[in-house]
């Protein structure tokens, strides 16, 4: 696994405050492929339109 892109500390917090549940460390593992994954597709889509800045238009939720 690469680095963890997610602050630990604020998704523990976030998942106990929200839905009283604590948090394993695969859970946060997960959600930073998630982020990678959503940064990949992001700096794709800014080549292909020829730009250097990824921008908002080029991260793309698909589950939400």
């Amino acid at each position: 696994m690469g680095d963890i892109l997610v602050v630990t500390s604020k998704v523990k917090k976030y998942i106990k405050e929200k839905g009283e549940c604590n948090t394993s460390s695969e859970t946060v593992e997960q959600l930073s492929k998630a982020v990678q994954a959503l940064c990949a597709k992001g700096i794709e889509s800014a080549k292909a339109d020829g730009r250097k800045t990824v921008m908002a238009r080029d991260i793309v939720i698909d589950h939400l």
